[in-house]
């Protein structure tokens, strides 16, 4: 019988979860074992999976699991160097050149476990089965508000938090920008016609900034461009990958320019093919602005769990959008764990 083993998740502000109990009830009633540790985090209460009928385990005890089980969670592992003999379905972020990303790969070797990289999860389109990119657009592009409220206040923007949801998000965002008396800026998304995009435009728009929405199309001649600079806020939202462009490049950071907010939603800053050289590290929830010019203003914010803000919204979003895959658990031969697995095969060759 196949055993999927959600883990609590480990990572500072991570409340999130890829299954519900109604998506627990369903790998049940399909003949699924389904274990889910304990949380002091978790946004969806325990007492729902334990309604479903799941067993319960202690929070944090996955590496004692049984050795066939499949450990399933989001985020990163704790970075112990410990082998990890185990399957496990998460977001490795070890696949598009991120340095980080050969340490976790080295620990599978080391330990003869197999990543299920749910980045890698595609259909036969190659369109990810799941993804948490309209929240992480929304809740990206909430953020490089926050950072323009905070540039009319002569600051920079200050901690971020939870919200319970993403109304609630809005009208915060609201008072905020109303209390400082910002103008409404201008602005771009780049990567415009997908999911991260489409939740980064719609949080704009709502709030009344124009957007100037771009894509393949926009971005097909390698650059330089212009118009980029020419906007207050940038939304980066293009998966970084060999032959991506650079958008904003480091001579923008004392030249002549508009753009005072970057917000980089894809988050590679220690890839070989970041799009956004102006800035070398990730930004988190208690200083969520990066100043990287001060002549003229640039802040940059790239925090690599946006979706984490609105909790509960995503994770159901999320959940729902991964189940059918996770029915398909029993075949594990076929097409999409298939793929899933080759990539991890591939790049974890010379580690």
């Amino acid at each position: 019988m196949t055993h999927l083993w959600v883990r609590a998740e480990q990572r500072p502000h991570e409340e999130r979860v890829g299954l519900t109990p109604d998506g627990a009830k369903a790998l049940l009633d399909a003949g699924i074992r389904v274990t889910v540790e304990h949380s002091s985090v978790r946004a969806i209460p325990m007492q729902g999976y334990i309604d479903a009928g799941v067993e319960v385990a202690d929070e944090n005890s996955w590496p004692n699991a049984p050795a066939d089980a499949i450990i399933f969670g989001l985020k990163e592992l704790p970075e112990d160097g410990t082998p990890l003999p185990h399957r496990h379905i998460m977001f490795g972020h070890a696949y598009k050149g991120q340095h980080s990303g050969r340490e976790l790969l080295r620990r599978f070797k080391a330990g003869g476990g197999t990543l299920y990289d749910l980045e890698y999860l595609v259909n036969d389109m190659g369109r990810r089965v799941a993804a948490f990119g309209y929240w992480a657009g929304f809740a990206g592009a909430a953020v490089a508000m926050r950072c323009w409220a905070a540039q009319a206040r002569g600051e920079i923007a200050g901690p971020v938090g939870v919200f319970h949801s993403s109304q609630d998000m809005v009208n915060d965002l609201i008072d905020d920008l109303q209390n400082s008396g910002a103008s409404i800026p201008t602005a771009i998304v780049i990567g415009a016609l997908g999911r991260v995009g489409t939740g980064a435009s719609e949080l704009l728009e709502g709030l009344g900034v124009p957007v100037t929405k771009w894509d393949m199309e926009e971005t097909a001649s390698g650059g330089p461009f212009p118009e980029v600079l020419a906007h207050d806020l940038f939304i980066n939202c293009i998966f970084a990958r060999p032959g991506t462009p650079v958008f904003v490049p480091k001579s923008a950071l004392t030249g002549e320019r508009n753009l005072s907010v970057i917000g980089d939603v894809s988050c590679d800053p220690d890839s070989d093919y970041n799009p956004v050289p102006v800035y070398d590290r990730a930004t988190d929830w208690t200083q969520p602005a990066l100043r990287v010019s001060d002549d003229p203003v640039l802040d940059v914010t790239a925090i690599d769990n946006l979706p984490s803000m609105l909790p509960v919204e995503s994770s159901e979003d999320y959940a729902a959008q991964l189940l059918p895959t996770l029915l398909t658990l029993d075949e594990l031969d076929n097409s999409i764990w298939t793929r899933a697995l080759k990539d991890f095969e591939t790049h974890s060759k010379g580690v």
